[in-house]
């Protein structure tokens, strides 16, 4: 059972999670993406973004920490794995995909500072 304290350290982090999606989202759409999904689960994973520009597919890793150094260390192997699993779901559940460029981007927001936007961030497992 968690304590109300540890309640509402989880409930923060989700708020401070959730803005950190919609903040990165915002940057994308100023580089000319346009939103196709948030926060989908699949396969045991989750992918916090998926957006298209032209003939790209990017399944977009949010990742906030408290410094932007701390943010590009925060996807592991275990985490790729996971987003891999769901993205291979996601796209065996639409297959107008299948005919587009598919990559793993990443978003980074470190502090007060904006969004840093990783192009092919890491392979896409099993694709």
């Amino acid at each position: 059972m968690r304590t109300p304290e540890a309640t509402r350290r989880r409930a923060a982090t989700e708020r401070r999670g959730r803005r950190a999606e919609w903040l990165a989202l915002a940057a994308l759409m100023l580089k000319g993406y346009r939103p196709l999904a948030m926060r989908v689960a699949a396969a045991g994973g989750e992918i916090d973004l998926i957006v298209r520009r032209g003939d790209t597919i990017a399944f977009v890793e949010v990742k906030a920490r408290a410094t932007l150094v701390e943010a590009q260390g925060a996807i592991g192997r275990v985490k790729r794995q996971r987003f891999s699993r769901a993205v291979r779901a996601w796209v065996s559940r639409n297959p107008f995909a299948a005919a587009l460029t598919l990559r793993a981007d990443a978003v980074f927001i470190g502090g007060r500072g904006w969004p840093v936007h990783l192009v092919d961030a890491f392979p896409i497992e099993g694709l």
